[in-house]
């Protein structure tokens, strides 16, 4: 093997010192340049005192003056970024390959190393968790800073090929009155896309390949109550309901939620004056709103927490469940996450 863990090295594109803090495998090494680390060919890094004894002397450096700083410091802050993901913005998701040798001695991916890279000037928060055959395999709750990557955890190559879902629920570090509260998102991944993906950048002699997250955080949308008068609306218009148009419903809708907690302490800070038969209202109440929320924006899955008591809530949502047409199965059963305390909901659209 050429280098090993705490080799100092020379990227050849940019000409930046670094050094190899793990191998990959024959060909790959991991290595860190600046405090950001990434993958790279044995090809595309070298070792300093080659350079030392091959360049030719560099020219005096020129002045710089004050009003450049600035501007220096964003472009080596971009830098960091594209050295990552060739452009653009937004968080993605970013797949790097691990490979192995079999029994004829070809390469074979044994596993995944998974990263989130922020390209946006941005800090968010975020809850990580993914879910391999229907149920959680991993979660993770940390935070993001810009312009930066965040190493998630290693999976199994054999694992991506039981219907692996990648969901993630992102916030603002920072947050911002006109900004949404939350968004959430999710990945799934098929077998063939999976392959594709590995031959292309096999082909493209590429270290990894990355799913987009998002580009732009959301803004925040408002309820705006609309003038009954001119309207025409009457009640409506009384009542505070916003209109707009029927082909624009699904931009209107406030984000799903793919695990909705009924406690009612999640869902009211009054509670404690609260009859039971008004608790168990309020819990329907919200139980049926997102679940209407996943229909319209035909999520496979919504997994709701009812918590285990007497089993009240969970039988009046089982009840509803079973007269629901978008429900193609639901389960009550033991998780790690919250024992028998919810139930997982498969949704079908046809």
């Amino acid at each position: 093997m050429k280098y090993q863990p705490g080799d100092k090295i020379i990227v050849l594109l940019t000409d930046e010192e670094g050094k190899v803090i793990e191998v990959m495998n024959e060909k790959m090494v991991m290595i860190e340049v600046k405090g950001v680390k990434f993958p790279a060919y044995n090809d595309q890094i070298d070792f300093p005192y080659f350079k030392m004894f091959t360049e030719k002397r560099k020219e005096e450096k020129k002045k710089l003056f004050i009003d450049q700083v600035p501007r220096e410091k964003r472009d080596r802050q971009t830098e960091k970024a594209t050295r990552l993901v060739k452009n653009g913005n937004g968080v993605k998701l970013s797949f790097i390959p691990v490979y192995d040798k079999d029994i004829f001695d070809d390469d074979i991916v044994e596993k995944f190393k998974l990263y989130m890279i922020n390209l946006n000037e941005t800090a968010y928060t975020f809850s990580y968790t993914l879910m391999i055959g229907g149920a959680s395999d991993f979660q993770l709750k940390n935070s993001i800073e810009p312009l930066s990557d965040f190493y998630l955890h290693d999976v199994k190559f054999e694992d991506l090929s039981d219907n692996p879902r990648f969901d993630i629920e992102f916030a603002l570090k920072d947050p911002d009155k006109k900004k949404a509260p939350y968004y959430e998102t999710s990945l799934k991944l098929k077998a063939k896309q999976l392959f594709r993906k590995i031959e292309e950048i096999q082909l493209n002699n590429e270290p990894s390949f990355s799913f987009m997250l998002f580009e732009n955080y959301p803004d925040r949308v408002e309820v705006e109550k609309i003038d009954p008068i001119a309207s025409g609306l009457g009640r409506l218009g009384n009542a505070g309901f916003r209109v707009y148009d029927a082909d624009k419903i699904k931009q209107n809708l406030e984000s799903p939620r793919s695990v909705v907690d009924l406690h009612i302490e999640k869902l009211t800070d009054s509670w404690k004056h609260l009859t039971n038969f008004e608790i168990l209202t309020i819990q329907l109440k919200a139980f049926e709103k997102y679940y209407e929320l996943a229909v319209a924006h035909y999520q496979p899955s919504l997994t709701v927490i009812h918590g285990i008591g007497v089993g009240k809530l969970r039988d009046e949502i089982h009840d509803i469940l079973r007269l629901k047409k978008e429900v193609k199965s639901f389960v009550n059963q033991y998780s790690h996450q919250y024992g028998y305390g919810a139930t997982e909901i498969y949704l079908e659209y046809k």
